[in-house]
């Protein structure tokens, strides 16, 4: 069993320079004790007792994140920990399980003045103690939080990249199908016999129908009856697949009038192929466009998440437009929105200029911060998110306001503090307020502002145009 001795103590790194008189006085105003393996030496919530220094064995620092054990570190012999001079915990975040029977000694938190005001170098050497733990836990906090981030998102995003990929494979399935009808239909074309004054006007016809910029919006009542003169229109002139060609123009805005201008100059028995034969590339040409749409659907994806962890730049500051960095958020969350039937109302102010910023970091705040107003939302099973910019003096502002319940008044104060969460245990990150007042104060000079009451939430972030 190891002697706790003031030379002992003089041993630990960060004691060594202390006098040997003044570790011999923390001794002496320290509480010993023994901890056997599995038990617990504080929990979230319990009154941190002084500062501890472990003699032997080995504890745990962890906290639960999404039901699961976050190990944040491993305390051995010589690790100094709990409260430090001029900290301001008063209560543990964090779970302490002894793993290896442990012997500590604590010296209370009421003797602190005694050594802040008569043992200086004790006192200097425990504030270094409590820089290097700040520093090492925002560290790893950062990196926590970023992974976080990305674990929020990723569900989301396999669901929104899965729908346009199986929406490319389908529509290639039934391009290839429907391409090896084409010989078919070519049998029929290759017969027919027009002038080629004629064959032009179906060509400039067909253009001037497809180039058509204004679609009509029909109601299901008005749908239902234009497909049906034009079916009747076909039936009439004895065309094959009617019920398809009717439906497939009425796509494209055909009209009965126009169908008549294409009688006009096409002999009656060979209208049934020349518009089976337009049918069949109208079909090709909207095939090809949905695998278009679901391919850059795909590809604006990627650009989001790119843009979003800002994967190809550097770590320092640039010049960038905040919407662009709100806009990939919602795009990486837009199934978390659908989910929840949020309605999103986006109210930016187009004379925003420019700022110098963090890009990736202010991308986890909006993050942060977009993801708790859904979160607050959730138990009215449909809301509103509105996100509005704007210039303020030498800043630019940004709002995040949602209609869930509210934060309560008695622990609004406390909401940016370490790990404080409202949201059920395991479920919510406990890092991310915290996360968004360090980046925007810390990183950028900024402010960050709260007002809620119930029905009404509002997160007010103002960032340095100049950085």
């Amino acid at each position: 069993m190891q002697t706790v001795t003031a030379e002992w103590l003089s041993s630990i790194e960060v004691m060594a320079d202390v006098p040997l008189d003044q570790l011999q006085w923390f001794i002496d105003n320290s509480l010993h004790h023994d901890l056997p393996g599995g038990e617990y030496f504080f929990k979230p919530g319990d009154p941190i007792k002084g500062t501890y220094i472990i003699v032997a064995g080995k504890i745990r620092l962890f906290m639960v994140q999404q039901n699961e054990m976050r190990e944040i570190s491993v305390l051995v012999a010589g690790d100094v920990s709990g409260a430090l001079p001029f900290s301001r915990g008063i209560t543990a975040n964090v779970s302490a399980k002894v793993i290896e029977d442990a012997t500590i000694i604590t010296l209370p938190v009421e003797k602190f003045r005694e050594m802040i005001s008569q043992h200086y170098e004790l006192t200097a050497a425990l504030v270094h103690v409590m820089t290097n733990r700040v520093r090492n836990f925002t560290s790893l906090q950062q990196q926590n939080e970023k992974m976080m981030a990305l674990g929020k998102l990723s569900a989301g995003l396999a669901h929104e990249l899965n729908n346009p990929a199986a929406a490319i494979v389908r529509g290639s399935e039934s391009l290839v199908k429907h391409l090896k009808l084409e010989p078919e239909l070519f049998k029929d074309v290759i017969n027919v016999r027009m002038e080629a004054k004629d064959v032009d006007f179906i060509q400039e016809k067909l253009f001037e129908v497809l180039g058509r910029k204004e679609k009509p919006h029909l109601t299901l009542v008005q749908r239902t009856e234009m497909e049906d003169e034009l079916r009747d229109w076909l039936g009439d002139r004895k065309v094959e697949n009617s019920d398809e060609i009717a439906e497939n123009f009425l796509e494209y805005a055909f009209t009965c009038d126009d169908m008549d201008q294409f009688h006009q100059h096409i002999p009656d028995q060979f209208i049934s192929p020349i518009l089976n034969w337009i049918n069949t590339n109208l079909v090709t040409e909207r095939m090809v466009e949905d695998i278009q749409e679901a391919s850059q659907r795909i590809f604006r994806l990627i650009q989001s998440v790119k843009n979003f962890t800002h994967m190809d730049q550097g770590k320092g500051k640039e010049l960038t437009d905040i919407h662009t960095g709100i806009s990939n958020t919602l795009t990486m969350m837009q199934y978390k929105l659908k989910k929840s039937h949020i309605e999103v109302k986006e109210e930016y102010d187009p004379r925003l200029p420019k700022i110098m910023a963090l890009v990736g970091e202010l991308n986890q705040v909006w993050t942060n911060l977009i993801d708790n107003a859904i979160d607050a939302m959730e138990g009215n099973g449909k809301g509103q998110l509105i996100l509005r910019t704007e210039k303020d003096m030498n800043y630019a502002k940004v709002s995040i306001i949602d209609d869930g319940a509210g934060i309560p008044e008695n622990i609004l104060s406390s909401i940016f503090d370490p790990f404080f969460t409202t949201k059920g245990i395991g479920k919510g990150t406990g890092l991310g307020l915290d996360m968004v007042m360090r980046i925007i104060q810390g990183q950028h000079h900024g402010t960050v502002k709260v007002n809620s009451v119930p029905g009404r939430t509002e997160f007010i972030v103002c960032l340095p145009i100049a950085g």
